[in-house]
C-alpha cells in the first residue's frame, strides 16, 4: 500500500518583510509658503494717508492747536470709521492637513504581517498525474485533505498528522480525475476515468453508491451545492445531480464545446462559474436552470470570450459576492476579475505564465494564484490593485492544485513535481471558524440505492 510520506520539514523559516508602503506624514508645516494679501482687498488712498499722517503728527506735536487735534480725531471718526489696518485679506488662509490619526497607523501597523518563504511541511506524492485539466486536491470542513494519486485516493489528517487509503479504484475505472468533499465535511465525491462518480463515507471506509451514465467520458471537475453534486466532463457537459434520489440527474448545462476543468458554485450556491478548454467561462444562475433543456440550448447568463486559453482557476471572493476570479492557460496567462451581476470585467493581469489554481484569503483582501512554466511559483496579490506581495518559490514543476485549510490559514498545493507542500501564506485567523450546521449536512444516511 503506497502511503504519502514526509520529507522535508526542518530548518529556520526565513522571515521577510512586509512590503506594504505605509505614507509619511509631514511633521511640520511652518516651512509652508507665507500666505500673500490680496490687493483688490485693498483701500490704497487710506493706506497712503495712515503712513504719511504719523510723520506729520510727530513732526508739528509741537506746534498743533486744540482745535486741529480735536478736528482730526472727528474726521478719522467720521470718514475713516476708525480704521487702522492698511492690509486686507480678502478670505481666510487655508488650513494645513491634518496628521494621520493614531488609530490610523495603529490599524496600518497591525496588518502587517511576515509571510514565510518556506514550506511548513512537505510531502511526498508520488504517481499524481501531471494534467492540467483534473482536480486532485481538496481540503474538507473537518480538516482533512484529500488527494488521488494514480487509482488511490489518500486522506491526511492535519490534526492527527496521520494519513490513510480511502480507496483505490480498478483498473477499468481508474484513474482517479478528480475529488471534492460533501459540505459536512464527511463524505467525498470522486471522479473517474471512465466517466463513473463514487460517494463515499468517509469516516467508515464504505461506498455509498455511484453514479453512472451521466457523462460519456472522464469527470474532472466537481463542486458542491448543499445536496446537489454538479459534475463537468470530458464531453463538454454540466451536470446537476440529487445525491438523495435514485434519478439524480437534476439539470443539464449546455454552452462548453469541449472539456469542463473548472467548476465553482457561489457563496451563496445561487450561481454556478464554468471554465472549459475550449478558452470559455460561462455564469449559470440556479433559478434558470430546468430539468428539461434540449442540447444546444443557450440558458446561461453570462458567456465571456475573453481567455485566450483553458479556463480552469475559478475562485469567487468571500467578501464580495457577485466577484469572481478566472485565471488562464498558458497561451492566456491572465487573471481576470468578473463582475458576474453586469457580466462586466473589472480588471485584467497578465501574470506573465499559466494560471493553474486560485485562492482568495477569508481574512484580508489578497488572492494567491499557482502558477506553471517556467517559474512554477506561487504568488499572493494585493486586491484591488494587484501589489505583488510575495512569491513563493520550492516547486520544481507546475503548480497544479491548491487547497486551503477550514480556517483559512494553511494553504496547499501539489504539482507536477509529485510534491505535497503546505504554506502559512494566510497568517492566523481572526475569529475561529464554526463548525457546519446541521441543516448543511447531506443526508447520505437516507441512501437506498447504491450502485
Amino acid at each position: 500500500m503506497f502511503l504519502l510520506s514526509e520529507f522535508a520539514a526542518t530548518g529556520p523559516r526565513p522571515f521577510m518583510p512586509s512590503l506594504r508602503n505605509c505614507s509619511r506624514d509631514r511633521s511640520s508645516y511652518e516651512d509652508a509658503d507665507r500666505f500673500i494679501p490680496n490687493r483688490s482687498a485693498m483701500d490704497f488712498d487710506f493706506a497712503n494717508y495712515m503712513l504719511t499722517q504719523s510723520r506729520k503728527d510727530k513732526k508739528n506735536a509741537a506746534a498743533a492747536s486744540t482745535s486741529k487735534e480735536a478736528y482730526r480725531k472727528l474726521l478719522d471718526e467720521v470718514l475713516l470709521n476708525n480704521r487702522t489696518r492698511i492690509l486686507a485679506f480678502n478670505s481666510k488662509p487655508l488650513a494645513p492637513p491634518e496628521r494621520a490619526s493614531s488609530s490610523h497607523q495603529t490599524k496600518s501597523a497591525r496588518r502587517q504581517r511576515h509571510i514565510p518563504q518556506s514550506p511548513e511541511r512537505a510531502l511526498d506524492a508520488s504517481e499524481l498525474i501531471d494534467d492540467y485539466y483534473l482536480n486532485l486536491l481538496d481540503w474538507g470542513c473537518s480538516n482533512v485533505l484529500s488527494i488521488a494519486l494514480g487509482n488511490t485516493v489518500y486522506l491526511w489528517d492535519a490534526s492527527r498528522r496521520s494519513t490513510s487509503e480511502l480507496v483505490t479504484v480498478d483498473e477499468d475505472n481508474g484513474p482517479v480525475t478528480s475529488v471534492s468533499w460533501a459540505p459536512d465535511g464527511r463524505h467525498i465525491a470522486v471522479g473517474l476515468n471512465s466517466s463513473n462518480i463514487q460517494l463515499w463515507d468517509s469516516s467508515s471506509g464504505r461506498l455509498l453508491r455511484t453514479l453512472t451514465g451521466v457523462h460519456q467520458s472522464r469527470v474532472g471537475s466537481l463542486a458542491w451545492n448543499k445536496n446537489i453534486l454538479t459534475t463537468g466532463g470530458m464531453d463538454g457537459m454540466i451536470v446537476n445531480n440529487d445525491v438523495r434520489v435514485r434519478s439524480h440527474v437534476v439539470h443539464a448545462y449546455h454552452g462548453h464545446r469541449m472539456e469542463v476543468c473548472g467548476l465553482k458554485w457561489s457563496g451563496s450556491g445561487q450561481q454556478l462559474a464554468s471554465g472549459g478548454n475550449d478558452n470559455l467561462l460561462h455564469i449559470w444562475d440556479l433559478s434558470m436552470a430546468s430539468s428539461a433543456l434540449a442540447p444546444g440550448q443557450n440558458q446561461w447568463r453570462h458567456r465571456f470570450e475573453d481567455h485566450m486559453a483553458a479556463v480552469k482557476a475559478l475562485a469567487w471572493c468571500p467578501f464580495q459576492s457577485n466577484l469572481l476570479a478566472s485565471g488562464g492557460g498558458v497561451s492566456d496567462q491572465c487573471i481576470k476579475f468578473w463582475n458576474t451581476h453586469t457580466g462586466v470585467c473589472i480588471n485584467s493581469i497578465d501574470t506573465g505564465s499559466q494560471v493553474c489554481s486560485l485562492q482568495w484569503n477569508k481574512n484580508e483582501r489578497e488572492l494567491l494564484s499557482s502558477h506553471g512554466f517556467a517559474r512554477n511559483q506561487l504568488t499572493l496579490w494585493q486586491y484591488p490593485s494587484m501589489r505583488k506581495i510575495t512569491e513563493l518559490m520550492g516547486h520544481t514543476s507546475r503548480v497544479l492544485f491548491m487547497a486551503q485549510s477550514p480556517d483559512g490559514c494553511t494553504v496547499a498545493s501539489a504539482g507536477g513535481d509529485e510534491v505535497l507542500m503546505f504554506w502559512n501564506v494566510f497568517g492566523d485567523p481572526k475569529v475561529p471558524k464554526p463548525s457546519p450546521k446541521k441543516s448543511d449536512a447531506v443526508p447520505f444516511a437516507n441512501f437506498n440505492y447504491i450502485r
